[in-house]
């Protein structure tokens, strides 16, 4: 059995979430005289090795090596930028740490997702590596689906960038799984399942137990102020974009009999 449910799609805008790639800086010292030395130093040589990269202050270190220091973040954001390096965000400080982070137009980010820096190569390595041989141009790749084995739980989300998503455990309320293809749940949803993240009209939503607290396809949504029809809450389940008689598209919800 097919329900159709009246979508919603603001006219103005869109709102959708997003996964930004940062690097941190890990602070160990409010001695900024000294990180600019030390920043010259394994930098200095090499003006373009940061490309404008988003950056997380982490300031974890700095409170185990000086307890409570109080960094002037204005100074601090202007030496990194010197470096071509976009500070962002700060994580792991003190209340006050975080207020005056924020006063200099930092945000508050205690769960940034981090990727690490690449090594540094110095100028001898660099003249002695050797040239590497031409490779010939490969098709590039279809990504497979992103498989996720374990429950997640509120506050955490994950995202299937350029490919589907398959979660074999509990999607717990809070919780938030965002692919741009289909997202596949074997087991119940019971957070926030936003398919077709980059305008994929054709992207699919399917569940074991359908229970979300929101739906959404190719910016299409639903929440769960609105209640599923009995015939698909809690049941086995798929949700899918299709045209509406009057050009606008509606999230449809199909029991799937197993």
């Amino acid at each position: 059995m097919s329900v159709a449910l009246a979508g919603t799609a603001p006219a103005t805008f869109e709102i959708k979430s997003a996964q930004l790639p940062l690097v941190a800086l890990m602070l160990k010292s409010s001695d900024l005289n000294r990180l600019a030395e030390e920043f010259a130093q394994r930098f200095g040589d090499m003006p373009d090795f940061f490309d404008h990269d988003p950056l997380v202050i982490d300031l974890h270190p700095l409170n185990v090596a000086e307890a409570n220091a109080l960094p002037d973040f204005g100074a601090l954001q202007t030496l990194l930028r010197q470096y071509r390096l976009t500070p962002l965000a700060v994580r792991g400080g003190t209340v006050e740490q975080t207020a005056l982070a924020v006063a200099a137009g930092l945000t508050p980010a205690p769960d940034a997702n981090v990727q690490r820096t690449p090594p540094v190569v110095g100028p001898t390595e660099m003249a002695t590596a050797p040239e590497p041989e031409p490779m010939p141009a490969l098709p590039e790749p279809i990504a497979g689906a992103l498989v996720i084995d374990k429950p997640l739980r509120s506050g955490q989300q994950v995202y299937a960038r350029g490919r589907d998503l398959v979660v074999m455990a509990m999607v717990n309320p809070g919780a938030e799984v965002i692919a741009d293809g289909h997202i596949h749940v074997y087991a119940p949803l019971r957070g926030k399942a936003i398919a077709g993240a980059r305008g994929n009209a054709d992207a699919r939503i399917f569940a074991l137990s359908m229970a979300p607290e929101l739906i959404s396809i190719a910016g299409i949504y639903r929440t769960s102020e609105v209640a599923l029809p009995e015939s698909v809450q809690g049941k086995t389940a798929q949700v899918r974009l299709v045209p509406g008689p009057e050009g606008e598209d509606k999230l449809v919800i199909d029991a799937i009999g197993v």
